[in-house]
């Protein structure tokens, strides 16, 4: 058996597991899970300093649980559950990629955002990266930035170098600002799934009109900033505008899959984010077998071959990221585990004077801390475990955890170190710092204190 074969082999018994623990609250599922996570890490090799940093960590924060937590096991236990968790969580979601990537209505759609005039661009480019980033996650940064490289010619832009350099500085910044807004948006993202795991008894239903409405602030300040920094060209005939028919296609198709996702959590009573590791693989295969619906038996044993053969390579690239969120997660339920709930409580006395205001301070402090490679998910996770326990006034868990959620969405757009931004850098070779910093400064300082004042007002 390949090494590919076998990780691919490991993280579907993780995610098997994980899926029969969190649906039948078994014992024995869980330390499957957990066996074969371990095993899964072991095969590893090549991991990015990121992960290796990450895991080494962990690997010390383990043993600082066993030193001084009174039930350091139990403890290690459910951080590792954490780690099975999102481990699971990026795999059922990594399944749509496979459909997704065969799909000619998601080709089309690229071509269609690409191709639009400069006055309509930004928003299509940033809402579209928003909905694809709902089903590709990560990948769809790889896509549509592939996209671009390959459209933004010096031909197309007629020989003029500078054009072709803010034709490339426009259309990134607005999929990166619009694939930023997936903690915010999608109730599939690993975000939300941070949120509502950390934070019992909050349901999306009832965060999601905070959520939707500061996505909108942000959405508008960036498409404000784009309209007034951008270079005044000449409209020119380059080529024939296409329609827009496809992306409404492609949102039939997503709707399709939420709805499913939404029914399968009323349905048989589960947590949204244990009903998207449910739907999201059974999204991914019915896709596929309306790709494949004319191979016979409504194309199941073909979506199923296809499913099989293409986990490898689907699970193989992701190792990185897969150590990143999941040490990140482990990492974020032992602090909340190590930290002394009344002592901080004490030190953190003031942030009661501050009411409502203090969700403006969580969404700092997510946003500043993932600047010095503070992964979001332990500061958020460590921040919701912590701040509902101070008994604020005037601080809703909805207003709490979509501040949370903002920081994330800010940390994703601005931070040198997150992989948003290195997968940026990469294809437009230029630093992740001048990404951040100079390209999308202007936007972090008008943004911030707008988005804060959508706290203050949202809470009426």
């Amino acid at each position: 058996m390949s090494r590919d074969r076998l990780r691919a082999s490991l993280l579907l018994v993780v995610t098997l597991a994980t899926l029969a623990d969190l649906v039948f609250v078994s014992t024995q599922a869980q330390w499957l899970a957990m066996v074969a996570l371990g095993g899964y890490l072991l095969t590893l090799r090549g991991l990015s300093t990121m992960a290796r940093i990450l895991l080494g960590a962990a690997a010390l924060l383990s043993l600082v649980a066993l030193w001084h937590h009174p039930a350091s096991l139990a403890l290690l236990r459910e951080a590792a559950g954490r780690f099975a968790f999102f481990a699971t969580f990026l795999v059922a979601l990594g399944l749509l990629r496979l459909p997704a990537y065969r799909s000619r209505l998601v080709n089309r759609c690229g071509h269609a955002m690409l191709l639009q005039p400069p006055s309509r661009r930004y928003p299509i480019l940033s809402l579209g990266s928003a909905l694809f980033g709902i089903i590709l996650n990560i990948g769809v940064l790889n896509l549509v930035a592939a996209m671009i490289e390959k459209s933004n010619t010096l031909a197309a832009a007629q020989g003029r170098l500078w054009v072709q350099k803010a034709r490339q500085r426009r259309m990134m910044l607005a999929l990166l600002r619009g694939f930023s807004l997936a903690p915010l948006v999608s109730p599939m993202g690993i975000g939300m799934a941070v949120v509502l795991s950390s934070m019992e008894g909050l349901r999306w239903i009832e965060l999601a009109p905070y959520a939707l409405g500061a996505a909108l602030v942000l959405f508008l300040v960036g498409w404000g900033v784009d309209r007034v920094t951008g270079p005044r060209m000449q409209q020119t005939s380059e080529h024939a505008v296409p329609s827009l028919r496809p992306l409404g296609r492609f949102s039939l198709l997503l709707l399709s899959l939420v709805a499913l996702i939404f029914s399968l959590s009323w349905g048989l009573d589960l947590r949204l984010p244990t009903a998207v590791l449910l739907g999201a693989p059974l999204g991914a295969f019915l896709w596929l077998c309306w790709q494949f619906r004319r191979h016979g038996m409504a194309g199941m044993p073909t979506a199923a071959v296809a499913l099989h053969r293409g986990l490898p390579r689907l699970v193989s690239p992701a190792s990185n990221e897969i150590v990143v969120l999941g040490a990140a997660g482990y990492l974020g339920h032992l602090c909340v585990g190590l930290v002394d709930g009344s002592a901080l409580a004490g030190s953190l006395g003031f942030l009661s004077s501050l009411g409502a205001g203090t969700a403006v301070v969580a969404m700092l402090l997510v946003a500043v801390l993932a600047q010095v490679g503070i992964n979001p998910i332990v500061s958020v996770t460590l921040l919701a475990g912590i701040l509902p326990t101070l008994g604020i006034e005037g601080l809703s868990p909805p207003i709490l955890a979509v501040s949370l959620l903002v920081g994330w969405t800010l940390a994703l757009m601005s931070s040198p170190m997150t992989v948003s931004m290195l997968i940026l850098s990469r294809f437009t070779g230029v630093s992740s710092l001048r990404i951040g910093y100079r390209w999308n400064g202007l936007f972090l300082c008008l943004a911030m204190p707008l988005v804060a004042a959508w706290f203050l007002v949202a809470r009426f």
